[in-house]
């Protein structure tokens, strides 16, 4: 049957998780829609809509309910101003539903566009019927005619609402301008920033900074700007967990990320962070650094790995 075609299972992922900004979320929304789909496929008219814009106009409607009543998920920087205290209390807010990354290695190269972290954070920003005018239009290029019957309004409703949508995320800036994480540029970049981490060599990571580099950790609530507090906060983080590190490069939202294994004083090494990295210009201008156990299991990431693990990468 059409409806268990694993393709429109992973495009709508995506739709979902930029809508929610939540990647566990998404999968959910994404099987009640499916299930929505079969339980309605007698109704279902070819002649009106392809199954695809069909399947679309359930999820929005599934994702619109979802979201009735809720808060944005947010990433530090959008909750207040950076912290300039490398030695502050890490205590985590898990009251606060914070932004998700999404696991590019479980989807095809097609489904992870338009991914990226900052984009889907100020997404969620908007209102919901502007998120999804925003991102059926932009994104996923459907027609405003074919957006309008997704949404039950007029054309001119579906225009009205993506000028909006547009102009409040406008100051996001342009997202071609990152690169994609297999330029070289960029590679070469991560390598270089994989060799000085696990060295903990702090001089060579700040080399590799933007000046204005960001970095944040949810769900800690704190977040840096700046080389030299990014600096001192590694200088923290190498003072209490070690040297010694392993780094395994990966993706996420279209972009390159590591995962980050701190060493075990009785050897090999425990996964401690997904970092999730911005390169503009050749340098890191942005580090998201994830601690929570739910994002790690997204990713299939191994909480452990060996010392020979660590050889064998080399």
């Amino acid at each position: 049957m059409w409806i268990s075609n694993r393709t429109y299972r992973g495009e709508l992922t995506a739709y979902c998780y930029r809508m929610l900004g939540s990647f566990h979320e998404a999968e959910d929304l994404v099987q009640e829609t499916l299930l929505r789909a079969w339980k309605a496929r007698d109704r279902y008219d070819p002649a009106r809509a392809s199954v695809r814009t069909w399947l679309y106009r359930i999820a929005t409607n599934t994702c619109l309910t979802a979201l009735e009543g809720r808060g944005r998920r947010p990433l530090p920087s959008g909750l207040g101003a950076p912290s300039d205290d490398p030695e502050a209390p890490l205590v985590p807010a898990f009251d606060v539903p914070w932004l998700e990354p999404f696991p590019d290695a479980r989807f095809d190269v097609e489904v992870r566009a338009d991914l990226r972290l900052a984009w889907v954070a100020a997404v969620q920003v908007l209102p919901a019927r502007q998120r999804a005018v925003l991102v059926l239009r932009e994104v996923l290029a459907f027609t405003a005619a074919e957006v309008a019957g997704q949404l039950g309004t007029t054309v001119a409703a579906v225009n009205s609402a993506l000028q909006r949508a547009r102009s409040a995320i406008a100051e996001v800036g342009d997202s071609s301008a990152v690169a994609e994480p297999d330029d070289p540029r960029t590679r070469a970049v991560i390598q270089r920033y994989v060799r000085a981490f696990e060295a903990a060599d702090v001089p060579a990571l700040v080399r590799l900074l933007a000046d204005d580099a960001v970095l944040e950790m949810p769900p800690v609530p704190l977040w840096y700007s700046g080389s030299g507090d990014y600096g001192r906060f590694l200088e923290r983080v190498f003072a209490m967990r070690g040297t010694g590190w392993a780094m395994r490069e990966i993706t996420a939202n279209g972009q390159p990320a590591l995962a980050a294994y701190a060493p075990e004083r009785g050897g090999g090494h425990r996964l401690h962070t997904l970092q999730v990295v911005t390169v503009l210009d050749g340098r890191v201008a942005h580090n998201v650094v994830f601690a929570d156990p739910r994002v790690f299991d997204a990713f299939r990431l191994p909480r452990e790995i060996s010392a020979n693990d660590v050889r064998g990468e080399r």
